[in-house]
């Protein structure tokens, strides 16, 4: 691969992000680094060679957790005739290992000065993202005969980087040298180990008894292995669906995330660069994408959101009983209260969805047993819908946030805050409601009476709920529903007028069952209509509304795992065509980023642009857009669980070609599913 501007690799809770040589020198417009637990434990990590900066000839990024670095002394201009080839190989796992090969081509022996500058600012991931450096603690070096501890204290917060290197080296307090002497065809190899720190009160290291792999391959190319081989295999004539299936798994398995203190469970941890931990609403929404191929990421994201669910209220957290939280920091700026998410429970859609997601989950495992454990957890989180998130007193979820210094000001998935407006582009007053949380509501309340009623013992609370859902679904569709344009409004302010803008949140609507049959096909239609559909995906904001921006962040980029639950909306209510049109889109598009969908990318129409556009600061890996292609699998395939069974009901699109899905896992063992799609008589006739 030749070399680009930065190169990441990663595993769950430590991840690198360095230049195409391979070296790290972190400014705040390039925040590079090696970063663990919301902390940069390096940013500083530059290799020379007789004094001289090196040059990248190519990289591999060879797996997730590794890469390898082919790099020669000089300028790109004249190291054609190079007499050194330089290798630098990295990994990171629960720690960071780099092994440096250095190769003499020349007739004659040569001598070297090695040398690794290293340094670290210990920056919190809130001051790296936001470009402010302020520390507060005191940083230190500690030279040692075999070692360099570099550290940061605070109280009793600590975090230390120690280095430690397998040939003998000179250590000072701003890195570390060899003098090396290479006779012709010689080569000279060093591992060099970082290992990094999280101490708390009495020097204790708070990730002991985390899922930690170490840094040695082949113990982490076993765990891919194994993660890889309990999935469901998926072969296509349209090769790339799947080689984009396994991007897919292999980013999940970078993804996973090990929170502090759970004993080392993981779940989906939201997205590299600055989402590396763990969040409600992502973890969730990447479980439901994800169900049919990675059953067990839904187990222990139910359980770890569970246990972490609000108690009490705390205005500064944004923390209510009953609450699932928004997000988990485990930096500096948590640590000391300067910012709430320790946790942080500022998100309206997180709760409704960890009902929603364990229901769903019992749908396919049949796992009866977790959905007895949550039955409390479930119930906290339904009388939060009631008692809590009615801020106005009508019946609907709102929000406005409490911590008016740190906290969202809009606390659904389009968190932005210019993303909620009415159609002339002005913004609404607080609290607020988005009509896709409501949905939420709804089918979090018809799941639950299902588990009530079969699993809890009470068919008399299953009666309740399917009332309130009922309830919900006539007012809604009474409120929201702008008559006039044939779609529901984004959102509603506190007197009730409508955000009368069109957007995507009406495929969410569809997923959740809130639309009435009369109006399903008018929302379909605007799903796949110029305005919404760009070709590649479905446009957060309409093209032609006030604040439509193509590279707006909510505001018409394209979002993958958005287009993903509208295309899953759409075959709920039957228009498996218009679902495989959308799917299609996505698909295609994950081609122009080798089966890594970002977060985002440019709304642009595609026959614009010719390709999709990249958004400038998408995450990548993102674990819902990772999750997309799983889900419109599912969805072009038809794969729902029905009485015990797993029902398949394929509709591919035009020329995609034979897909199967192999080893299914569920309630039903594992089974196999097969589709074809339709010839394009249009490419036949070519």
């Amino acid at each position: 691969m030749a070399p680009s501007h930065t190169v990441r690799i990663l595993d769950g809770n430590t991840f690198v992000v360095s230049e195409a040589t391979g070296d790290i020198e972190a400014t705040p417009t390039e925040p590079t680094g090696l970063f663990s637990i919301d902390t940069r434990f390096l940013s500083k990590w530059v290799l020379t060679v007789n004094g001289e900066r090196l040059n990248a000839l190519s990289y591999d990024d060879l797996q997730y957790y590794e890469s390898r670095f082919f790099l020669v002394p000089g300028l790109a201009t004249h190291y054609v005739d190079a007499k050194l080839s330089i290798i630098r190989e990295r990994a990171v796992g629960g720690s960071f290992r780099e092994s440096i090969t250095i190769l003499n081509h020349d007739e004659k022996a040569v001598e070297l000065e090695i040398r690794m500058d290293a340094g670290s600012d210990f920056a919190d991931l809130f001051e790296v993202k936001d470009e402010i450096l302020n520390k507060k603690g005191e940083t230190y070096a500690e030279v040692e005969p075999d070692r360099l501890r570099l550290g940061y204290r605070r109280g009793n917060f600590r975090r230390e980087t120690i280095i430690s290197s397998s040939e003998p080296a000179r250590y000072d307090r701003n890195g570390f040298s060899y003098t090396v002497r290479l006779e012709p065809n010689e080569q000279w190899d060093t591992n060099i180990d970082v290992h990094t720190q999280a101490l708390g009160p009495g020097g204790r290291d708070l990730r002991i008894g985390l899922r930690i792999h170490g840094t040695e391959r082949l113990a982490l190319q076993h765990d891919l292995e194994e993660w890889i081989a309990k999935a469901p295999k998926v072969n296509s004539e349209h090769g790339q669906v799947a080689a984009t299936y396994q991007r897919c798994m292999v980013d999940l398995a970078a993804l996973r995330f090990a929170p502090l203190s759970l004993g080392g469970q993981t779940l989906p941890a939201a997205g590299l660069p600055w989402f590396m931990t763990m969040f409600g609403r992502d973890s969730i929404l990447t479980c439901l994408q994800t169900l049919p191929f990675t059953p067990d990421l839904s187990a222990t994201t139910l359980r770890i959101l569970g246990a972490l669910q609000g108690t009490r209220f705390d205005d500064f957290r944004e923390e209510d009983p009953g609450r699932i939280l928004h997000e988990m920091r485990y930096g500096e700026s948590a640590a000391f209260e300067e910012q709430p998410h320790s946790p942080y429970y500022g998100s309206v859609d997180a709760t409704p969805l960890f009902v929603v997601l364990l229901d769903e989950y019992e749908r396919w495992s049949g796992d009866v047993a977790l959905v007895k454990e949550l039955e409390q957890e479930c119930r906290r989180a339904l009388r939060w819908i009631d008692d809590y998130a009615d801020l106005v007193g009508n019946g609907y979820i709102w929000y406005e946030r409490r911590n008016t210094d740190n906290g969202l000001e809009n606390q659904c998935w389009k968190d932005s805050w210019d993303s909620i407006s009415y159609a002339d582009g002005t913004l609404p007053p607080f609290p607020r409601a988005t009509c896709e949380v409501q949905g939420y509501a709804y089918d979090a309340k018809m799941r639950a009476a299902r588990m009530a009623r079969e699993f809890w013992g009470d068919p008399a609370y299953a009666e309740e709920l399917e009332r309130d859902a009922a309830e919900l679904k006539e007012r809604f569709n009474r409120d929201w529903w702008v008559a006039d344009r044939g779609y529901y409004a984004l959102g509603l302010d506190p007197d009730g007028r409508q955000c009368d803008v069109l957007s995507s949140n009406i495929g969410h609507l569809l997923w959740s069952g809130i639309v009435t049959d009369d109006r399903a096909e008018q929302v379909a239609q605007h799903l796949v209509g110029d305005r919404l559909f760009s070709g590649w995906g479905v446009r957060t904001l309409a093209e032609g509304e006030v604040r439509y921006n193509p590279i707006g962040y909510h505001n018409g980029t394209v979002w993958p795992f958005d287009t993903s639950f509208c295309a899953w909306g759409l075959r709920r209510y039957g228009f498996a065509e218009e679902a495989a049109t959308v799917a299609n889109g996505i698909l295609d598009a994950a081609r122009y980023f080798d089966g890594r969908l970002p977060e985002a990318f440019g709304g642009y129409p595609r026959e614009q642009t010719k390709f999709p556009v990249e958004y400038p600061t998408a995450c990548s890996p993102q674990a819902w857009s990772t999750g997309a292609p799983l889900l419109l699998l599912r969805t072009m395939l038809g794969l729902e669980p029905h009485e015990g069974h797993l029902a398949v009901e394929p509709c591919l699109p035009v020329g995609m070609g034979r897909i199967e899905v192999l080893d299914i896992p569920g309630r039903w063992g594992r089974v196999d599913a097969f589709a074809r799609g339709r010839l394009d008589l249009h490419k036949l006739a070519d």
